[in-house]
């Protein structure tokens, strides 16, 4: 295995042009197998709760399952970095609840990052996770947190029309700046398109990556695993532009086992079963 990840190598990457990968990941299997495959970050994301448990939006995934889905996480991760998305409410709440809320992951699932949505709205948090010796991710642009901000429902965020307006360029510029004299060491801009995108990757030192509405002309890129593999059931019906079709695959294996069951065969993996006398 390649030697383990640093803030100093994302950095470098940065420095030296080269693509940073990450992956949002909610599971062991999944994140060892990002881990194996070389990424540079595993994002314990909160959009576990709509896309992994059938939640209607991020709000309502707690601390207490957030703390649950990272340990599980950090458990797969050996070489990658691992960030975990801090639910809605400890920010909100004041720069107290954020501080205790940062020590709380560090202790308990022992993640390298913790990862602010909106933060730019709360640098006096940030400042306080950073002198508690605790690294920031920080994320903002058209987020999961703030799209209701912008007009957008929170199921329209992926839309590539819902990318930040060229016209707020100097404003998104602006809030890069304050979330890296803030502290942040890593920065997510959601929908940055490619003019406010590649304005804001040059303006900041810290390296820039990008989910929604992310490209080339950022520092690197964020894909939920379970989207880039197309596990989720809707895959089924719709197939998206993924680099597999897993939930076709399950469909398949799940219907096999189905009629080796009823047609009373032996279960592939099974314990065997002896013939019939």
């Amino acid at each position: 295995m390649a030697d383990k990840v640093t803030l100093r190598s994302l950095q470098r990457m940065k420095d030296e042009g080269r693509k940073i990968v990450g992956v949002v990941a909610w599971d062991y299997q999944i994140a060892r197998i990002a881990d194996r495959a070389g990424v540079e970050l595993v994002s314990v994301g909160d959009t576990v709760g709509v896309n992994l448990w059938g939640h209607s939006n991020p709000f309502e995934v707690t601390m207490d399952e957030m703390v649950v889905v990272a340990r599980a996480v950090r458990r797969g991760v050996e070489r990658a970095l691992v960030s975990v998305d801090f639910p809605f409410g400890p920010l909100q709440e004041g720069t107290a609840g954020a501080v205790r809320a940062a020590i709380r992951f560090v202790k308990e699932t022992g993640v390298d990052l913790v990862k602010l949505d909106g933060a730019a709205d709360f640098p006096e948090a940030v400042e306080a996770i950073t002198r508690a010796g605790i690294p920031v991710f920080a994320q903002f642009g058209i987020t999961p947190q703030t799209a209701l901000r912008y007009g957008v429902e929170y199921n329209a965020i992926p839309s590539s029309a819902d990318q930040v307006p060229v016209a707020m360029q100097d404003a998104m510029v602006a809030e890069a700046k304050r979330l890296e004299e803030a502290g942040a060491v890593l920065l997510n801009f959601t929908n940055s398109g490619p003019v406010v995108g590649a304005a804001v990757a040059a303006a900041v030192s810290v390296p820039v990556v990008g989910g929604f509405g992310g490209g080339p002309w950022l520092d690197g890129r964020m894909r939920m695993a379970h989207a880039a593999i197309g596990y989720a059931a809707s895959a089924l019906d719709n197939p998206p532009e993924t680099y597999a079709n897993v939930a076709w695959i399950t469909l398949d294996a799940i219907s096999a086992y189905a009629a080796d069951v009823r047609a009373a065969r032996q279960v592939a993996g099974g314990v065997p079963v002896p013939p019939a006398t």
